[in-house]
């Protein structure tokens, strides 16, 4: 590590995804202790529509307030914390050391040896020669193996943007929610767009984000284009008013990228050594944390000799290149349906044209869909970090139109896997690689597991879709423990909603029949609308708005 720990980073906005691996790992009760604020989602302006709206990880309403510390169970597992990085690294970092991992800060890799496309040593700062089995490029957006190993990268010309941001001590919070929990800001403005993060009972991070070129045309410094913009929002200037900067302030290149490869014969590329995607989605720390999840497990496979080596490899390369080029197109698509960002219209409007960004509710759908959702999980139906219920929600909100369930078209369904080949995707549990069967047409596949194979048993015994949902509600159900069923059915639906998709389940329909309704997502919702079940709702948590 080249730096003395602890030190300063940005990245401090979570998602529930990173606390699964910080469990999985041993180290979320550590970083529990540490008394970081329980996120429970975002507020944002940002869209079709100049309103602000909520990504919640869970309804305000339906949180309960705990005693802290808390222990990883019940809504814990579905909330995330926003983090002081100097602390929260720091705990990792200490963590790996107790596990047995010997650390070297204030080092830097000086050289990285190689023969073809083999590393056989790193070459340090302090002299000392370094020699591995397996190499781990954490490095990130310098990404010291990936020059080495002479491997492209993909920018996208536009989602190149520039940070500036500060540190504050004694601003309100935004929001409190019971005790401890609260939510980030994200706040358009004509030029760009601001986060407000608690980091702390004390602390702040608040940060502006502005494409370069726009940035350049303004010829202001950092110092004076910050300090306008917070002056500028009027929640950032309110919650600011009587506080006081550390004057820590700092800026930086924010380029979204992707590695060509993330791994070779020996080697790995692991967060933003490999790819970064715009912080407007929180999901970099995410990423980075499942990657690195993915790169233990596939090391220790690779040692165990149960599965081929390129099988692995080219797993590992293939899922986290297509979960980053994924995560990439939905912040193409977000910036690209911004009509709030009045200074940048004609920036907008080329990352839409470039990126070849439809903007009708259905063919984004599509557009976005072209991945496929068993990238991150082949049990479940993901977008990227998200699911295909928060995933359709957030694009009714940045386009202002409803869209539609696939599924709603049809009252008749089939499966179809005409033309498929069978293959095999990798699923990570128990500290092991499964190898998952599945069909594979094209570039898509079905995982036989999880959700998707309670689809397909369903549509062996019927294809009527009275029928298919008296058998769930009958027959599946009741066999799911109670706290779980709405989640349960929610992504039974939204399988199917993936299957219809991508073409694996067809459909037909009867006009005298009735359809799938395929609920409003609850978690994306207008901030008129949370307010109003949180006052409607006897037994909801504390709820104070300071801005």
């Amino acid at each position: 590590e080249k730096e003395k720990f602890p030190r300063e980073h940005i990245g401090e906005s979570q998602l529930p995804g990173v606390c699964y691996v910080l469990h999985e790992m041993g180290a979320w009760d550590k970083v529990e202790a540490a008394g970081f604020p329980i996120k429970i989602g975002a507020v944002l302006t940002w869209g079709a529509q100049n309103e602000t709206w909520d990504f919640e990880f869970l309804p305000v309403e339906d949180y309960v307030d705990e005693p802290r510390p808390g222990r990883y169970e019940g809504q814990r597992t579905r909330l995330a914390f926003q983090v002081d990085r100097a602390i929260y690294d720091n705990i990792l970092l200490r963590h790996a050391e107790e596990m047995g991992a010997e650390v070297f800060e204030e080092t830097m890799v000086q050289s990285v040896e190689k023969e073809g496309d083999r590393i056989t040593g790193f070459v340090l700062s302090d002299g000392r020669r370094i020699t591995a089995d397996w190499y781990v490029d954490g490095s990130g957006v310098h990404s010291v193996i990936r020059k080495a190993m002479g491997v492209g990268r993909w920018e996208p010309e536009q989602l190149r943007n520039i940070a500036i941001w500060d540190y504050w001590q004694n601003t309100e919070w935004a929001e409190r929610i019971g005790v401890g929990a609260t939510r980030i800001q994200i706040r358009s403005l004509p030029h760009g767009w601001m986060w407000f993060i608690p980091l702390g009972p004390t602390r702040t991070s608040i940060g502006l984000v502005c494409p370069s070129e726009h940035y350049k045309r303004l010829g202001k410094s950092p110092e004076d284009l910050y300090l306008e913009s917070v002056a500028m929002q009027p929640m950032i200037s309110r919650l600011t008013a009587g506080a006081t900067r550390e004057n820590l302030l700092t800026s930086c290149k924010d380029w979204s990228h992707l590695a060509d490869r993330i791994t070779g014969e020996n080697w790995l590329l692991v967060g933003e050594a490999a790819g970064f995607a715009d912080p407007i989605l929180s999901a970099g720390m995410n990423i980075a944390h499942k990657m690195g999840l993915d790169a233990a497990y596939t090391i220790l496979e690779l040692r165990r000799g149960i599965h081929e080596a390129d099988w692995l490899l080219q797993r590992y390369n293939d899922s986290n290149r297509t979960s980053i080029s994924q995560h990439i197109a939905f912040a193409q698509f977000w910036y690209s349906s911004n009509g709030c960002l009045t200074d940048l219209k004609d920036h907008c409007a080329m990352i839409a044209r470039e990126g070849g960004l439809p903007l009708s509710p259905d063919a984004a759908w599509s557009w976005l869909a072209r991945g496929g959702f068993a990238s991150e999980n082949p049990e479940m139906s993901f977008f990227g970090s998200f699911n295909v219920a928060t995933a359709k929600g957030v694009l009714e909100r940045l386009l202002g139109e409803r869209s539609d369930y696939c599924f709603n078209r049809f009252n008749t369904f089939r499966l179809d896997t005409s033309n498929s080949t069978s293959g095999a995707v990798g699923h990570l549990k128990n500290g092991a690689i499964e190898k998952v069967p599945c069909f594979v047409r094209g570039e898509a596949s079905l995982p036989r597991v999880g959700f998707y194979k309670r689809v397909m048993d369903t549509l062996a015994r019927h294809s009527d879709v009275s029928e298919i949902l008296t058998y769930w509600q009958k027959e599946v159900l009741p066999t799911i423990p109670a706290p779980r069923r709405e989640f349960f059915y929610s992504n039974l639906l939204m399988a199917l909603e993936a299957m219809v998709t991508e073409g694996w389940v067809k459909g037909s329909r009867d006009p005298s029949r009735p359809v799938i309704e395929g609920g409003k997502a609850k978690m994306i919702r207008l901030s008129s609308e949370t307010h109003a079940s949180i006052q409607a709702k006897a037994d909801a948590p504390t709820y104070q708005k300071n801005y």
